[in-house]
């Protein structure tokens, strides 16, 4: 039973309390009057019949036995006390005093319904008699004209009280009959006349969890039922707009974590609002953010540095911050509160670029200057150093300039070969050099390539040996792939010392044309594997500018595989030697 039900109850039940008792008191009071008025004038009666008893005594006589038993008779004929008293408000005779105690009963002269009487008129008054004890309801008549006496009739009022207690016990019981039905009946129509109330609450409940589809039958066209249509049309344009605003949240959560760059937002108490995935990734931290500071979710001092700058100035805060964890990461931070202005700061944004990569190429491009003006200028200094010797002395001997000469043309060799194959790796790397894919046997490829580098095999007495499983073909430009293999043989034959072995293995799978090539060479320190395909790059630097390299092989081939979408990789130790593993695209049945 609901609060407001047992309210209504309680109500109707009151009113009916409050009819009953009011009504009940105002009808008691009434036939209390109405009751009185009837008994004044029984008494008036019976006084007026006890006066013409005494009709012709004078009360005034003295002779109080004969008054004695007069009053005594006619207390017993008129059923009521009768009281005979003189001019001088003397008792002289009490059908309920004896005779031996009147003398002792108090003058009745002050008493108001004897003074009235005395007076010539009616007397009538009812209270506590001091002389029996009892309530009673007195009336007093005059005996005769001018002093000669009064009659003093009285009876009980605990007659009366008995009738009242009679009707008060009825309008007691009436009473409690009319608050039962008043409790029945109220309970009822509480019930129906709440029914609507309660479902609109538990429609309102419904909507207000997030059950949009909750609906209440419609039974009335009373103001309830308006209220109730009204809440189902604000239910449909609530789910409505609520569809509108998931269909806004995920086109923009698709689009934030479709960006390449990380987006943060936190509120004016540094509260973290809003990140994507990407963030996460570039900071290594969990995409959870509810109820989590910026502390808490990046743990990263000079972000919130950046963000607290971008909070207390309307202009754009950008700075570049290092993160070390999971790996190190150049991060370009660009952070702007909202709304700009003078109004009250509600939060700031933050859109965080990798800048790892910019800055590694930026390195690469200039050790690349750096290395690249190195590699030239050892043989330029030389062809320029021989040349000036031979212009300018006159006392060189035939043997000695051709010396130089020969060193002339060797460093002028390498330079050539420097810039052709700069020349390549430029052409290489923007894609300048238009391939022509076809099915390349690799096993043929290979034993060709192996063939035209026997001497310098054999030079070196390194033992080289082949092992093919099946015929791989790939799909891949044949001089390019060529180019690629005579390359790591050549590196093979190179950094393998005399006396060594290299071997070459292919095979293939349903995806590639593998081609492995092994050498038991000087091997390559695990720190530094990761940079040997960049330009210039040399392990052992005296060696390679010996045998005559310019360190971009490597480079070139990278660039020459990735064109074909093939991929190469390197396992080495130092002292061990390496393994070169390439793998082509096979060629499609």
């Amino acid at each position: 039973m609901s609060k407001s039900q047992l309210k209504l109850m309680a109500a109707l039940s009151g009113l009916v309390v409050l009819v009953v008792g009011v009504s009940g008191l105002v009808a008691q009071r009434g036939l209390k009057n109405r009751e009185v008025e009837r008994s004044a004038r029984s008494l008036e009666a019976r006084a007026s019949l006890v006066r013409e008893l005494i009709h012709g005594s004078d009360l005034n006589s003295g002779d109080r036995a004969h008054f004695d038993r007069v009053a005594d008779r006619a207390g017993q004929a008129a059923g009521a006390r009768v009281t005979l008293i003189d001019a001088s408000g003397s008792v002289v005779g009490d059908s309920e005093v004896p005779l031996e105690r009147l003398p002792m009963v108090e003058n009745h002269g002050d008493r108001p319904e004897v003074r009235a009487a005395l007076a010539g008129g009616i007397g009538q008054n009812a209270r506590r008699s001091e002389t029996v004890g009892r309530e009673l309801l007195y009336l007093a008549v005059p005996v005769g004209e001018g002093r000669a006496g009064v009659v003093r009739v009285a009876i009980e009022l605990s007659d009366l009280e008995s009738a009242f207690a009679g009707l008060r016990h009825v309008l007691f019981v009436s009473g409690s009959i009319g608050l039962l039905a008043a409790l029945a009946l109220s309970y009822g129509l509480a019930w129906f006349t709440l029914r609507p109330v309660r479902e609109i609450q538990r429609l309102t409940t419904a909507v207000a969890d997030g059950n949009l589809e909750y609906r209440i039958p419609r039974r009335s066209r009373d103001e309830l039922g308006a209220i109730s249509n009204a809440i189902h049309r604000m239910a449909d344009q609530l789910k409505e707009r609520l569809e509108q605003a998931n269909r806004e949240k995920e086109q923009l959560q698709a689009v934030l974590n479709s960006m390449v760059e990380g987006v943060l937002v936190v509120d004016s108490e540094m509260n973290v609002v809003l990140a994507n995935e990407r963030l996460a990734a570039l900071l290594g931290v969990g995409v959870g953010t509810e109820k989590l500071t910026l502390m808490e979710f990046a743990r990263h001092v000079d972000l919130e540095a950046v963000l607290r700058d971008a909070a207390s100035t309307d202009e754009p805060v950008s700075r570049m911050i290092t993160v070390a964890h999971p790996m190190e990461k150049m991060i370009q931070v660009h952070a702007v509160r909202f709304p700009t202005g003078s109004g009250v700061r509600l939060g700031t944004v933050a859109v965080l670029h990798d800048m790892t990569e910019v800055a590694q190429l930026d390195k690469v491009r200039r050790e690349f200057v750096a290395n690249a003006s190195h590699e030239l200028r050892t043989p330029l200094t030389a062809i320029q150093g021989f040349s000036e010797t031979l212009l300018h002395s006159d006392a060189l001997t035939d043997a000695t300039s051709r010396s130089h000469v020969e060193i002339i043309d060797r460093h002028a060799r390498r330079l050539g070969r420097l810039v052709a194959d700069l020349l390549q790796l430029s052409e290489t790397e923007g894609r300048e050099v238009r391939l022509e894919l076809a099915n390349v046997s690799i096993a043929a490829l290979v034993d060709r390539v192996v063939r035209d580098f026997d001497a310098a095999f054999r030079e070196k007495n390194i033992e080289v040996e082949q092992e093919a499983k099946g015929d791989p073909v790939a799909w891949a430009d044949p001089h390019a792939a060529e180019q690629v293999i005579r390359n790591l043989l050549d590196n093979a034959c190179q950094y393998t010392e005399a006396g060594g072995q290299v071997n070459l293995g292919v095979d293939g799978d349903e995806r590639w044309a593998c081609i492995r090539v092994s050498d038991t060479g000087i091997g390559i320190p695990e720190a530094e594997l990761g940079r040997i395909f960049e330009r210039f790059y040399r392990v052992d630097k005296a060696r390679s500018r010996a045998a005559g390299g310019t360190g971009l092989g490597l480079a070139i081939v990278k660039h020459l595989v990735q064109s074909m979408d093939g991929e190469i990789s390197v396992e080495s130790a130092p002292g061990r030697g390496s393994t070169f593993t390439l793998r082509l695209p096979r060629a499609k049945s």
